[in-house]
Protein backbone atom coordinates (compact mmCIF):
# COMPACT_ATOMS: atom_id res chain seq x y z
CA UNK A 1 0.00 0.00 0.00
CA UNK A 2 1.24 3.24 -0.83
CA UNK A 3 2.03 6.04 1.96
CA UNK A 4 -0.45 8.45 0.66
CA UNK A 5 -3.15 5.60 0.91
CA UNK A 6 -2.42 4.54 4.23
CA UNK A 7 -2.26 8.21 5.40
CA UNK A 8 -5.42 8.63 3.73
CA UNK A 9 -7.04 5.14 5.51
CA UNK A 10 -5.82 6.87 9.10
CA UNK A 11 -7.39 10.31 8.77
CA UNK A 12 -10.49 8.35 8.09
CA UNK A 13 -10.31 5.89 11.12
CA UNK A 14 -13.01 6.08 13.96
CA UNK A 15 -10.79 6.37 17.27
CA UNK A 16 -13.18 5.43 20.35
CA UNK A 17 -11.58 7.80 23.18
CA UNK A 18 -13.13 6.12 25.59
CA UNK A 19 -11.43 3.08 24.76
CA UNK A 20 -8.58 3.73 24.25
CA UNK A 21 -8.36 6.24 27.15
CA UNK A 22 -9.74 2.99 29.25
CA UNK A 23 -6.81 0.95 28.19
CA UNK A 24 -4.36 3.47 28.61
CA UNK A 25 -5.25 3.79 32.16
CA UNK A 26 -4.82 -0.04 32.93
CA UNK A 27 -1.63 -0.08 30.78
CA UNK A 28 1.12 -1.38 33.61
CA UNK A 29 4.30 0.37 33.21
CA UNK A 30 7.29 -0.15 30.70
CA UNK A 31 9.20 -1.98 32.83
CA UNK A 32 7.05 -4.29 33.86
CA UNK A 33 6.14 -5.06 30.46
CA UNK A 34 9.65 -5.37 29.72
CA UNK A 35 10.00 -8.03 32.43
CA UNK A 36 6.68 -9.85 31.10
CA UNK A 37 8.35 -10.33 27.74
CA UNK A 38 11.73 -11.41 29.51
CA UNK A 39 9.77 -13.66 31.44
CA UNK A 40 7.62 -14.95 28.07
CA UNK A 41 11.34 -15.55 26.13
CA UNK A 42 12.17 -18.21 29.24
CA UNK A 43 9.53 -19.97 27.64
CA UNK A 44 10.69 -19.86 24.37
CA UNK A 45 13.21 -22.57 24.37
CA UNK A 46 11.68 -26.23 24.04
CA UNK A 47 14.52 -27.65 26.22
CA UNK A 48 13.63 -25.43 29.17
CA UNK A 49 9.31 -26.03 28.52
CA UNK A 50 9.77 -29.48 28.67
CA UNK A 51 12.04 -29.57 31.95
CA UNK A 52 9.37 -27.99 33.38
CA UNK A 53 6.64 -30.06 32.10
CA UNK A 54 8.82 -33.08 33.57
CA UNK A 55 8.23 -31.05 37.19
CA UNK A 56 4.53 -30.39 36.67
CA UNK A 57 3.80 -33.65 38.79
CA UNK A 58 6.63 -34.00 41.10
CA UNK A 59 10.11 -32.46 42.02
CA UNK A 60 13.38 -34.42 40.23
CA UNK A 61 17.07 -34.41 40.34
CA UNK A 62 19.06 -33.42 37.59
CA UNK A 63 20.07 -37.08 36.75
CA UNK A 64 16.62 -38.22 36.63
CA UNK A 65 15.46 -34.87 33.98
CA UNK A 66 18.51 -35.64 32.43
CA UNK A 67 17.64 -39.40 31.72
CA UNK A 68 13.83 -38.78 31.07
CA UNK A 69 14.83 -36.02 28.26
CA UNK A 70 17.76 -37.94 26.79
CA UNK A 71 20.28 -35.19 27.61
CA UNK A 72 23.94 -34.41 29.34
CA UNK A 73 23.23 -33.00 32.98
CA UNK A 74 25.47 -30.32 31.86
CA UNK A 75 22.97 -29.36 29.28
CA UNK A 76 20.51 -29.76 32.05
CA UNK A 77 22.33 -27.62 34.71
CA UNK A 78 22.46 -25.08 32.61
CA UNK A 79 18.73 -24.77 31.83
CA UNK A 80 18.52 -25.21 35.43
CA UNK A 81 20.53 -22.25 36.16
CA UNK A 82 18.18 -20.34 33.85
CA UNK A 83 14.73 -21.22 35.24
CA UNK A 84 16.00 -20.80 38.58
CA UNK A 85 17.14 -16.97 37.90
CA UNK A 86 13.94 -16.66 36.67
CA UNK A 87 12.32 -18.09 40.09
CA UNK A 88 10.67 -20.28 38.16
CA UNK A 89 12.29 -23.57 39.77
CA UNK A 90 13.24 -23.77 43.60
CA UNK A 91 15.42 -26.94 44.50
CA UNK A 92 15.99 -28.24 47.48
CA UNK A 93 19.20 -30.45 48.95
CA UNK A 94 18.91 -34.07 50.76
CA UNK A 95 22.10 -35.35 50.74
CA UNK A 96 23.86 -34.96 48.40
CA UNK A 97 21.56 -34.74 45.81
CA UNK A 98 19.50 -31.76 44.88
CA UNK A 99 15.52 -32.03 44.13
CA UNK A 100 14.20 -29.27 41.48
CA UNK A 101 10.43 -28.59 41.81
CA UNK A 102 8.20 -25.71 40.07
CA UNK A 103 8.72 -22.48 41.93
CA UNK A 104 4.68 -22.26 42.80
CA UNK A 105 1.39 -22.44 41.23
CA UNK A 106 1.96 -19.54 39.14
CA UNK A 107 4.08 -21.59 36.68
CA UNK A 108 1.83 -25.01 36.80
CA UNK A 109 -1.03 -23.08 35.52
CA UNK A 110 0.98 -21.48 32.82
CA UNK A 111 2.27 -24.55 31.78
CA UNK A 112 -1.21 -26.31 32.33
CA UNK A 113 -3.12 -23.44 30.60
CA UNK A 114 -0.57 -23.41 27.49
CA UNK A 115 -0.92 -27.05 26.84
CA UNK A 116 -4.94 -26.82 27.12
CA UNK A 117 -5.06 -23.62 24.78
CA UNK A 118 -2.44 -25.79 22.37
CA UNK A 119 -4.60 -28.69 22.50
CA UNK A 120 -7.59 -26.79 21.77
Amino acid sequence: MKIQEEIARCENMCVHTDIVDSAARNMPDEEVLYDLAELFKIFGDSTRIRILYALLEQEMCVCDIAQLLNMTQSAISHQLRVLKQSHLVKFRRDGKTIYYSLADSHVHSIISQGMEHVEE
